[in-house]
């Protein structure tokens, strides 16, 4: 199969879709590899270094579009990308369709099959091309909020980790997941006090284990969110709903009585946001304040750390990949693990809570869906 890399066009993304470790992969099982000139430069990559391991460097976006029967990227594509997809075409990357009709109106237009990287599944219920992203992510989320809760920053001017005789940073948590533990751990590791607020009891248990008991859980009801809300320095949103948008826990009454110079992060702002005053916000221009609280609602915060993110990304997608380049779009027939990953094909959703978020019907053209 022929596989384009087209360099990502997203503000501040200088990440990957296939590094040259993954290029030399996809060309000893046979494919052409094509990668837009400069690709790779802000993970570290250069032409050389792709055109070593096997691939050829195209001239232009439009070029590797033009050429490819799979375009392999990291972040959702752009007006300019969507209008060059079609339909013989596969499309693999990260899409975060539901809050964005936009996007979502411009793939079925396309006619393309896309598969988006966070709703592929495993036998244990999880998002293995997910996780790594959100490793990253919660982690980046707590070095954010350290930052950003600096008084040249915008925030209460209160040192994350404290030092003797002054407590450090009270850290909120909301969700439990690979994000949420991430970022507790990295909390905890720093000298803050920690909360974590999930639902899953087993879940709970487990980051009580794997933290030591430094981190405190509590369970995630609205009256336990109003409580711990006033209380934090710090709220990390790392809600996930697979493939739906995220819910909105933190209401714009909360912030009236929260601390002044408090820091929201928004983790979930990819899914449109677990907070109500949340928005879109760029590596550039990070933070905004409301209310006196700043919000940190960066949407591609792994790609602060291209090189890492590019490395852990590939190392997660690489195997299926491959098997959509073997096999094309058969691949999702045999793996129903990666059909759930499909959301949109010939101009039709395909992911039941994205056709929920549009208001529109769905299709289950490889029956991986539980239907009534």
């Amino acid at each position: 199969m022929r596989v384009g890399v087209p360099k990502e066009i997203k503000t501040n993304e200088h990440r990957v879709g296939l590094t040259p470790t993954a290029v030399r992969e996809y060309v000893a099982a046979g494919h052409q590899v094509a990668v837009e000139t400069g690709a790779g430069l802000g993970a570290g990559y250069t032409d050389e270094d792709f055109t070593r391991a096997g691939a050829t460097i195209s001239p232009d976006a439009a070029t590797v579009f033009a050429e490819a029967e799979m375009i392999v990227k990291v972040k959702e594509p752009q007006p300019s990308e969507w209008v060059r997809l079609r339909k013989d075409q596969i499309l693999f990357t990260y899409l975060h369709l539901a809050p964005d009709p936009e996007q979502t109106k411009g793939l079925m237009a396309s006619g393309c099959a896309a598969v988006a990287y966070e709703t592929v599944t495993d036998a244990k219920g999880g998002l293995p091309l997910l996780a790594p992203m959100s490793e990253v992510a919660g982690r980046i989320a707590v070095f954010s909020a350290a930052e950003t809760l600096l008084k040249h920053n915008g925030g209460m001017g209160l040192l994350f980790c404290g030092v003797p005789g002054v407590a450090p940073a009270r850290v909120l948590v909301l969700g439990g997941g690979v994000v949420g533990l991430n970022a507790a751990r990295m909390a905890a590791g720093l000298g803050a006090e920690v909360v974590v607020m999930e639902r899953s009891i087993p879940r709970m248990a487990y980051i009580d284990e794997v933290t030591g008991g430094r981190v405190i859980t509590r369970y995630s009801s609205i009256g336990a969110i109003d409580e711990e809300v006033v209380k934090a320095d710090v709220v990390i949103g790392a809600v996930l709903v697979p493939g739906a948008e995220a819910p909105k826990l933190v209401k714009r009454e909360h912030l009236k009585r929260m601390k002044p110079g408090s820091v929201l992060v928004d983790v979930a702002i990819d899914q449109g946001g677990c907070f109500e005053t949340s928005r879109a916000t760029t590596h550039e221009d990070p933070t905004y304040t409301v209310d006196g609280v700043v919000h940190y609602c960066v949407a591609n915060m792994p790609g602060a750390a291209p090189r890492t993110s590019s490395e852990a990304l590939n190392n997660a997608t690489l195997p299926f990949g491959l098997a959509l380049a073997k096999d094309g779009l058969e691949a999702l027939r045999k793996n129903p693990h990666l059909a759930r990953g499909l959301n949109v094909l010939n101009g039709q959703i395909t992911y039941p809570a994205v056709a929920e978020a549009m208001g529109l019907d769905w299709t289950d053209p490889f029956g991986v869906w539980p239907h009534g």
